[in-house]
């Protein structure tokens, strides 16, 4: 299979010295792209010597080569291609155009942008022109409502996944202004703050009856996300029925996309204004509605084809670490993968993502049941799980996603939250390749 050089593909067989260049193109360029890595330029996979060293390289060299930085805008992937692993980085547009090389600063010989399938550097006129049109609102501007700040929930989060907050990472993950101060993006992280997002549920099919109306938040962001995503996996019914060659089952709402849309609009909502996202449950849908409508000046069909703009860069990038979000730019694409363009509705202001619920496939069959995915419910689709019955499984090497799926969780990373890093502290499980915890090929067994 051919992978062709287009406006917003290129290949590189190599790594060479004019990747930051490639980069700093896409980062101009309004629709961003991605380039690969064991790609020749006929668009022939060849492969990589050490993938894990370049992946390395790559992520070192933007994040120390160009300006201004680029958090949040870049993810370094590993894909199969023709039975070839070639390496993937996808760049998202950036909302602080014009990028440059560090070393060569903001002139024709540091920037550069794409145009058809090639970069081409760009003039001192193209350069003011860009960097007048910076977006100037942007949440690492913004100072923080509150000027005494903690993280403890935020270092949890990482310590959780494998890394550490060192003394430095205020800096590192651009949570202070260009003065020194706690920005916005601080404020929204913090162990404590007022921002919170709303979940209502009505009775019928408008807002005439109100059944609940409840805020999460207050709190550090994460916490406040992962509280809704669990609220709403409680919402989530499953139809079931056991039939001779096994168990069928239909969710109400495709749990994936669902669990998509909500980071989306928690990560891309517009909060210089004060607004916070809305989730609305009604007795046929749920809509889940972000402030600040398709940022960057993105068009419909460009939204709906996965190109990546991101608002609020910084916070993707917190999102990325602790693995609410998996690959940036997938989001749109996972959604629509399960539902039609219709379910999004662009306004001026507003995005929003409504959910029709599927309906019973099973509604006239007495053996069927319909289930709520809410832990530890005695209809949960999904298992009890004990450690006894985790570390059993785990006698022979199980990959994160066997395990979780073996007890009926589609959500690996909650499962892994929840079950495996507890036996991993305790030493009573242990990770097939300890010194790479976030491999792909990465595998748990009882000790």
């Amino acid at each position: 299979m051919q992978n062709a050089e287009t406006n917003r593909i290129e290949n590189k067989e190599r790594l060479n010295e004019d990747f930051e260049q490639e980069v700093i193109a896409f980062l101009n360029y309004r629709e961003g792209g991605a380039i690969y890595v064991g790609i020749n330029k006929n668009g022939q996979p060849v492969g990589i010597d050490d993938i894990d060293q370049v992946q390395l390289q790559i992520k070192d060299r933007i994040k120390h080569n160009i300006q201004p930085s680029t958090l949040g805008l870049f993810d370094v992937v590993v894909e199969t291609i023709d039975n070839t692993d070639v390496i993937k980085v996808i760049i998202s547009s950036g909302t602080e155009k014009p990028y440059y090389l560090r070393k060569k600063g903001r002139t024709p010989e540091g920037c550069y942008i794409r145009v058809g399938s090639s970069k081409e550097r760009m003039t001192e006129r193209m350069i003011d022109d860009m960097y007048s049109k910076r977006i100037k609102n942007t949440l690492k501007e913004i100072d923080s409502p509150r000027q005494e700040l903690t993280f403890n929930q935020l270092k949890i989060y990482y310590e959780e996944h494998n890394l550490k907050l060192n003394d430095n990472f205020l800096q590192n993950l651009d949570l202070l202004t260009s003065e020194g101060k706690y920005n916005y993006n601080a404020f929204l992280l913090a162990d404590e703050n007022n921002v919170s997002i709303k979940l209502v549920k009505y009775l019928g099919n408008n807002k005439l009856e109100l059944l609940e109306n409840l805020e999460f938040g207050n709190r550090c962001l994460i916490t406040a996300t992962q509280r809704i995503l669990e609220r709403l996996d409680v919402e989530n019914t499953t139809y079931a029925k056991i039939e001779y060659f096994g168990r069928k089952e239909q969710e109400k709402i495709d749990s994936r996309a669902l669990k998509e849309a909500v980071i989306n609009a928690i990560v891309h909502n517009d909060y210089s204004y004060g607004n916070s996202p809305i989730i609305e449950l009604y007795s046929d849908r749920i809509e889940i509605t972000s402030a600040g409508g398709l940022p960057q000046e993105l068009s419909q069909e460009e939204f709906l084809e996965g190109v990546t703009a991101p608002r609020n860069k910084e916070l993707i990038r917190v999102f990325k670490d602790v693995e609410l979000i998996e690959n940036i730019g997938s989001g749109v694409l996972r959604i629509l993968d399960a539902y039609d363009k219709s379910c999004f509705k662009f306004m001026e202001h507003f995005l929003r993502v409504s959910f029709k619920y599927k309906e019973n496939p099973f509604e006239y069959d007495d053996t069927a049941t319909i289930e709520s995915s809410k832990l530890g419910s005695k209809k949960s689709s999904k298992l009890a799980v004990s450690e006894k019955q985790i570390l059993e499984l785990c006698k022979a090497e199980k990959s994160l996603k066997e395990i979780a799926q073996y007890f009926g969780y589609s959500d690996v990373y909650k499962f892994k939250n929840n079950y495996i890093n507890q036996l991993l502290e305790q030493g009573k499980l242990q990770m097939t390749i300890p010194d790479k915890p976030k491999s792909r090929n990465q595998k748990y067994i009882s000790k």
